[in-house]
């Protein structure tokens, strides 16, 4: 699927979006979005991406378990790109394995020019069918990844919650999950943001990694990489850093 952007060239009305993505922190804003903050002045001359995530706001929250997932995503550019970006979104079905991971869509969203860009992304609730019967409710993850040239350089985890809305089934829950009776809740107020450091267009050669000294100087320090495989989130050596968005 391609799709087309929404452009404008306003600013963040609450924080000014950089595209330097290591030294950048980020929080929620009490519109269910996580917007860019202005980074540590000493800490943002080492990594230069030139496609900065700056909001990510989840619609439809909460919702059916059968409606479709939809979050308005903006990003920006720094230059023209030369290739499409690809979105994917994927549902974690279980912890124990990446094996039921589904992914609900992908999207490619291009051409690109210089600026600013928002698009919705709308994908349908996974296939229950693929769903172990012990994951189908509780706690689980879905994620928002965005691919350059075949190479992941950003990530976005949510934290889901399945329940029943009735208390009745609440109490007692039957054998096979009735999924037309579960609500799901995206813990839109605590993204997990992972950036990847990445060839761009112009390089062959991947930008220094981040020392102990960006670190330091860093406002926050680096987390965890969210896996499709858990619900929890495991090191990977390829990041550039984590952020609670």
């Amino acid at each position: 699927m391609e799709i087309l952007l929404c452009s404008y060239h306003a600013m963040c009305t609450t924080a000014v979006c950089r595209s330097l993505s290591v030294a950048m922190s980020c929080s929620a804003t009490v519109n269910n979005s996580a917007v860019c903050k202005e980074p540590n002045t000493r800490s943002y001359y080492f990594i230069m991406a030139k496609v900065q995530l700056c909001n990510v706001s989840v619609l439809d929250n909460p919702s059916a378990f059968h409606n479709p997932f939809q979050f308005e995503i903006t990003f920006e550019c720094i230059e023209d790109l030369k290739e499409d970006l690809e979105w994917k979104m994927i549902y974690v079905g279980s912890a124990e394995s990446e094996e039921y991971d589904q992914v609900l869509d992908t999207i490619y969203v291009g051409p690109i020019p210089e600026g600013k860009h928002m698009f919705v992304f709308q994908a349908d609730p996974p296939d229950v069918a693929k769903i172990p019967v012990a994951d189908a409710l509780g706690v689980t993850v879905v994620l928002l990844t965005s691919s350059y040239k075949g190479q992941e350089f950003v990530r976005v985890g949510y934290f889901i919650n399945n329940e029943y809305t009735e208390p009745e089934l609440k109490e007692n829950p039957p054998t096979q999950p009735q999924f037309d009776k579960v609500a799901r809740n995206i813990l839109s107020s605590q993204p997990r943001v992972t950036r990847f450091k990445i060839n761009w267009d112009d390089s062959d050669t991947v930008a220094n990694p981040i020392g102990l000294e960006l670190l330091e100087n860093h406002e926050e320090s680096s987390m965890p990489v969210p896996s499709t495989s858990a619900v929890f989130f495991s090191e990977n050596s390829s990041q550039s850093a984590m952020e609670v968005m």
